[in-house]
């Protein structure tokens, strides 16, 4: 709902880094690229995704008159469909969930964030959008995944990064799955255990 791309001059790319980690699957390295240009009236933006390469890219319709920056999109629409991969469930149950999450138990907090040498301010969002799901004993390995937005305004489009963390609630141990997307001179936090879902 925020104008993430208020800050963007285009044509402008916005760059980040992708890592995928974690117990259960072989990891990888990839870049995320973020193309932005005017619309026909003149104002910004019109937004075109390049997430990931070869065969894991994320290929999704041209974004018209965006404000919020794309990247979460594609961040979001490419962990749905790998949680169908997954667990078999259907894509818009993990869409709702993930929605109904963001609008009603989002948890912010203020943070700050390494950038290009320096220390900026943001906001750290976190959701955990499967504690309370009626149908979690269908994926309960993945029922406590946590996903933490990072937004600053010092950024190009105002997303600092965006990670999900599976594996059983509130651990510190070394997750299923870890995935992570920063802006290109940023450096994400270490991950956290997620004492909610440690209480639930």
């Amino acid at each position: 709902m925020t104008h993430h791309l208020r800050n963007v001059s285009p044509p402008s790319t916005l760059h980040y880094r992708f890592h995928k980690g974690g117990t259960a699957e072989a990891g990888f390295d990839d870049k995320v690229a973020i193309h932005l240009e005017r619309e026909p009236n003149g104002e910004c933006c019109a937004g075109r995704g390049e997430f990931l390469s070869a065969e894991r890219r994320v290929v999704l319709p041209d974004i018209e008159h965006a404000e919020g920056n794309p990247v979460i999109l594609y961040f979001l629409e490419r962990d749905v469909r790998d949680m169908q991969r997954l667990t078999k469930g259907q894509p818009n149950h993990f869409r709702k969930r993930i929605r109904m999450a963001i609008y009603n138990d989002a948890r912010v907090r203020d943070a700050q964030f390494d950038y290009q040498g320096q220390r900026i301010a943001g906001q750290e969002i976190t959701i955990s959008p499967y504690l309370a799901d009626p149908s979690r004993d269908r994926f309960e390995q993945y029922a406590g995944k946590e996903y933490v937005f990072l937004l600053s305004d010092a950024v190009p489009g105002g997303v600092f990064g965006i990670r999900t963390r599976s594996g059983p609630a509130g651990s510190t141990a070394e997750p299923l799955i870890l995935e992570e997307m920063v802006i290109d001179g940023g450096t994400l936090p270490a991950p956290t255990a997620n004492p909610v879902a440690e209480a639930s």
